[in-house]
């Protein structure tokens, strides 16, 4: 692999940032969260693909194909993270360092929103940072995986 490339996977009802309860998420947009990722990893000596979908299915499958061309998942699984084993399964099988981020903190909130599948296999969560919560996570997995300083 010639590439240094990061999987940036958001779950489902992500796709409504910037107008889905700005209260809770904010109102900055998925694609404006992509594209801060993006350039950040760039400034890092990463590449990004980033990937949302509503279809657990399609996450898991994202998953899969990372272990061929990724060398590092940020993961916002969303609703999913409560409620997926197949993913948590899908994200272990991969073998690959894996951050977790939530926009709000899952801990504030709802009961039933504080257990997470997904976090038992990740090296590191990041919750209730907003979109600077994918910097943090883009910034973590450059360092572990020996990244370039930034401009």
């Amino acid at each position: 692999m010639t590439e240094r490339r990061l999987l940036l996977l958001n779950g489902p009802n992500l796709n409504l940032l910037g107008t889905r309860q700005p209260e809770i998420y904010g109102s900055t947009t998925l694609a404006q969260i992509e594209d801060a990722a993006t350039d950040l990893a760039d400034s890092l000596g990463f590449q990004v693909r980033a990937v949302q979908s509503n279809h657990e299915g399609e996450l898991i499958d994202a998953i899969h194909t990372a272990k061929s061309d990724c060398v590092g998942i940020v993961i916002n699984p969303a609703a999913f993270t409560h409620t997926s084993v197949a993913i948590a399964d899908a994200l272990t099988a991969v073998e690959l360092p894996v951050v977790e981020v939530h926009l709000s903190n899952i801990h504030k909130r709802e009961e039933f929103r504080h257990h997470s599948f997904v976090s038992p296999v990740a090296e590191v969560v990041v919750a209730g940072a907003g979109p600077l919560g994918y910097e943090l996570a883009v910034r973590y997995l450059a360092d572990r995986l020996g990244g370039n300083e930034p401009a």
